[in-house]
């Protein structure tokens, strides 16, 4: 394995018995223990799953419940052996998995700090130097000397993470650990992580939270039902997962039994139509000269009632496999969007900066629900438009810095 690969995933497959004969009591399982023949049922739960994650990168797993990640999670934290395939880990590596294991619901907040600390190598003297940051970053200094079972679930997770995060560690394994908290502890974990990414430490992150993932993650892969469905880019990692998600809220919806595609799901939320794009006088054009107003819009017809969608717009360019621009009411701190009843249509409209130079660039409109983790709706090239007359085609982004040439004599 190369030196700068942290982890490797090379054709792992994993699978587990389920037992037909049921066990609820003591005389069910002498009985089975004797019969000649016990039968088993095989799940199939991993399927060839090949992927790598370099050493420093924050490199993202997502999935639906039940779809094998989580016993991808305990694959590569050792605690199950796979089948078949190989998991190579460089470096020493610490599992942020089902936080709080450990701790006692009878003893205190704060024997429990020492106990976990114990569990995670630390001696009595080190953990008694971390011991206030450990409950200052928790928020829980007046609740230390309460017993655990008195905490909620939201406490015991959050002085889980601020000790588990004291452990030194090339390798991070973090599993959904902002579900619960509230802003103020999620803003801290937040910095944590931007902490970790100037360091060198490996981040594999969890997580349903598509803007915290595109947030952190440059890569990531995509289980479902088993298989490893897209790897690469977290973009388009991301895109993939809102797919599955959506098709099965279709599903449900629609309480329909019909094959649907993943990738060309028939909106059932909110559908975007109209799709221009217009200069200042809201003239629909296809070419524009290089600094002149280019707006897209489009419209949004409600197919449900919707609560504050987030809406955006995407810009690609023709030739180039990434994207050039891309903003969103997120982004912009638009957080209200509105109430929307079914049928009311939304009408959007966005001002491109004036930074693309001479080229053909595709416009993707898409909106989604709230949180941002589910796409309802999005179009690739919806529309196309011409930009010439650039002073500097050899570039997409346009030039506006400035350059300085100062000459300096030495005397020698």
């Amino acid at each position: 394995m190369s030196d700068n690969i942290a982890i490797k995933v090379d054709g792992v497959n994993k699978s587990f018995k389920l037992p037909h004969e049921k066990v609820n009591s003591i005389k069910s399982a002498v009985v089975n223990f004797y019969k000649r023949k016990r039968t088993f049922e095989k799940q199939e739960v991993l399927n060839d799953i090949s992927f790598e994650i370099k050493k420093g990168e924050f490199f993202g797993i997502v999935g639906r419940n039940g779809s094998g990640k989580s016993t991808l999670l305990k694959l590569l934290a050792g605690i199950y052996e796979p089948d078949s395939g190989q998991i190579h880990i460089n470096g020493k590596l610490t599992p942020f998995i089902e936080l709080g294991v450990g701790f006692s619901p009878e003893l205190t907040g704060r024997e429990n700090v020492f106990l976990n600390g114990a569990l995670l190598g630390f001696s009595r003297r080190e953990m008694d130097a971390k011991y206030e940051d450990i409950v200052k970053f928790a928020e829980l200094e007046r609740f230390m000397d309460q017993k655990l079972k008195n905490y909620s679930s939201g406490m015991q997770v959050r002085l889980a993470f601020s000790i588990a995060i004291r452990a030194k560690s090339d390798i991070l394994l973090i599993d959904e650990v902002l579900a619960v908290g509230d802003a103020a502890f999620q803003t801290k974990c937040f910095d944590y992580f931007y902490a970790l990414k100037k360091t060198s430490t490996t981040v594999i992150f969890v997580s349903h939270d598509r803007t915290s993932l595109e947030r952190f993650c440059e890569r990531g892969v995509l289980i479902n039902d088993g298989e490893m469905l897209e790897y690469g880019d977290i973009s388009k990692v991301l895109k993939s997962y809102s797919s599955i998600v959506l098709n099965e809220l279709d599903k449900a919806d629609t309480n329909s039994n019909k094959d649907q595609s993943l990738t060309k799901a028939t909106p059932v939320h909110a559908e975007i139509r109209n799709t221009m794009v217009i200069d200042s006088s809201s003239k629909q054009k296809r070419k524009f000269s290089f600094g002149e107003d280019i707006i897209v819009s489009f419209d949004i017809r409600a197919l449900t009632n919707l609560s504050n969608p987030v809406i955006g717009v995407t810009i690609w360019q023709k030739n180039v496999n990434k994207a050039i621009y891309a903003t969103n009411t997120l982004i912009e701190g638009i957080n209200k969007t509105g109430i929307f009843k079914k049928g009311e249509t939304i009408k959007f409209s966005s001002k491109l900066p004036k930074l693309l130079n001479d080229g053909e660039y595709f416009v993707e409109p898409a909106i989604a629900n709230e949180a941002a983790t589910v796409q309802y709706d999005q179009v690739d090239k919806a529309s196309t438009f011409f930009v010439n007359g650039s002073n500097n085609p050899h570039s997409i982004i346009a030039n506006f810095g400035s350059i300085n040439i100062k000459k300096e004599i030495k005397n020698v």
